[in-house]
């Protein structure tokens, strides 16, 4: 085993369609709408630089939630965990004004 191979699965790994977002201050961020691991050919609705990055690091789209909210992307880096259950979380490392929005 290389060093630089990680031990343990990304959390991007274990997230799944539907399950509901929470932001690193507990605020609900919305429900994942589509996955993409990292080194995925499907370029997010961003601009570009922004992009590429989460084609490499991978990410989620997010439907919001709230008022005139719009879709946002969570880079693979920006996942702390998920966890299965009613509702299955995942729990991000930024909050919710971090996220990329689409355009």
């Amino acid at each position: 085993m290389h060093p630089e191979t990680p031990t343990e699965p990304l959390p991007i790994a274990t997230v799944t369609v539907g399950m509901t977002v929470v932001d690193r201050d507990g605020e609900e961020a919305g429900t994942v709408t589509a996955v993409q691991m990292p080194g995925t050919d499907v370029r997010p609705d961003v601009p570009a630089g922004v992009a590429e990055e989460l084609m490499s690091a991978g990410y989620v789209r997010i439907d919001g939630t709230g008022f005139l909210s719009n879709d946002t992307y969570a880079g693979g880096d920006q996942i702390r965990d998920s966890v299965e259950g009613s509702p299955a979380v995942v729990n991000l490392r930024v909050t919710r004004e971090e996220l990329h929005r689409a355009v």
